[in-house]
């Protein structure tokens, strides 16, 4: 099992994915779900992702909530191991089945080895790790020898994740880690063309310049428009607040212009917001 390979060609033609976030029960019963085979062919179990109720649940004691929950995952190798099981047994060999995981809980607990190489041993075809503890949440910078540690501790594909913001941020990690390949979370928000810039450089081509101010205001107001085709303006909007300020960074009254962004209520506002952009850019 630990030898099996995702293959990423597949993937990439129909890249859909479920991230399961709580217990054994949800994974197998959202991998077994006859209305989600047809849809998903990539599995990811997330044991490092935050979330502010099981930071809550923590603090007040509540084993019970947090059974299973998340980063908490991170003080249970052996848990994390029988998850993974859980959902290989129920998704059967050919879906690929990936894992997000952080270094550890904290200082006192690295548990990052452990958990990966029980996910490994249970079925897990890829791993993705941030360079952080739970603890830390997103500061200080990663810790790119952790990484590098639990990527010799497994035969699997090993991604780097955190502070990748630039492509030459993605080249040194991949130099320093010597990991398969990277993960880009937040520092693709407000810049989807870092994926293009990565690409060129990790593939020897010249790296495409910065996207002009069109292309911007394109692309915010394309992404905002498919939020409210698939979930309703009611639910998207209050979403597309925080992704329309981050299209504003670098902008002449980027201050202004967030503030801007913060009462969006429909899609019709956007416009008015793109308007205001090119106003201010003169």
């Amino acid at each position: 099992m630990a030898n099996r390979q995702p293959n990423m060609n597949d993937l990439m033609k129909s890249p859909q994915a479920a991230q399961l976030l709580k217990n054994r029960t949800a994974v197998e019963n959202l991998a077994k779900a006859p209305e989600t085979q047809h849809l998903m062919n990539l599995l990811n179990q997330s044991a490092g992702g935050g979330l502010k109720s099981a930071a809550e649940a923590a603090m007040k004691g509540d084993a019970s909530q947090l059974q299973g929950l998340l980063s908490k995952l991170m003080q249970d190798p052996e848990l994390c191991g029988r998850m993974v099981a859980a959902a290989r047994g129920a998704l059967g060999p050919d879906k690929p089945l990936t894992v997000k995981m952080r270094i550890g809980w904290d200082a006192e607990q690295l548990t990052g080895v452990a958990v990966a190489r029980q996910c490994e041993a249970n079925g897990a075809d890829l791993i993705a790790v941030h360079g952080r503890t739970r603890e830390q949440m997103y500061i200080p910078p990663i810790d790119v020898d952790a990484i590098t540690e639990i990527r010799k501790a497994v035969g699997i594909p090993v991604l780097a994740n955190g502070d990748i913001t630039t492509a030459e941020d993605a080249k040194q990690i991949l130099e320093q880690t010597g990991c398969a390949g990277v993960m880009i979370g937040r520092g693709a928000l407000g810049d989807p063309w870092l994926f293009e810039r990565i690409n060129a450089v990790l593939t020897g081509q010249p790296e495409p310049g910065e996207p002009s101010l069109n292309a911007r205001m394109s692309a915010l107001r394309a992404q905002i428009y498919e939020m409210c085709e698939e979930k309703g303006e009611w639910t998207a909007m209050p979403q597309a607040r925080g992704q329309a300020m981050h299209y504003m960074k670098g902008l002449k009254g980027a201050a202004s212009l967030r503030r801007y962004c913060s009462m969006l209520e429909h899609f019709t506002d956007v416009d008015k917001l793109i308007e205001a952009v090119y106003k201010l850019q003169g």
